[in-house]
């Protein structure tokens, strides 16, 4: 194997590494938010029980922590895709990519977590190094 074909291999593990570092912060840091009382009384606005409001924190802070270390990222990225799917469509009505009510910051994690589910989670994760999970499990 030719020397660049090795620095590339290596660059690309980096690169997953870091898309999944930067979707799993956002992803805690907006489900911490969740945690906050105001989000429950948000909630009915949306047709949603004040109820789900820890379902949904823990669904944005649990599948981001799992992304960082790399153990289930697939299962993780599709959970959140299907979150991304819901604020797009539920939350926001998708009724702009851009300024008020704008999808755009939504598409960009839809998109990167589509990717992780797809791609895995590249070579430096834990589940990498952890040989014994089942690799649809990454």
């Amino acid at each position: 194997m030719a020397t660049s074909e090795i620095k590339g291999k290596v660059l690309n593990d980096i690169v997953f590494m870091g898309l999944r570092s930067a979707i799993g912060v956002i992803f805690i840091l907006h489900g911490m938010m969740k945690f906050n009382p105001g989000f429950a009384n948000f909630l009915p606005n949306m047709g949603i029980p004040p109820e789900m409001q820890i379902p949904i924190a823990l669904a944005e802070v649990v599948p981001g922590i799992l992304l960082i270390v790399g153990v289930l990222s697939r299962f993780s990225s599709a959970l959140l895709s299907i979150i991304m799917i819901g604020a797009i469509f539920h939350v926001k009505g998708a009724q702009s990519i851009t300024g008020d009510g704008g999808v755009e910051l939504d598409l960009i994690l839809l998109a990167s977590a589509l990717v992780i589910m797809i791609a895995g989670p590249g070579r430096i994760s834990l589940s990498q190094a952890i040989k014994k999970i089942p690799r649809c499990l990454h």
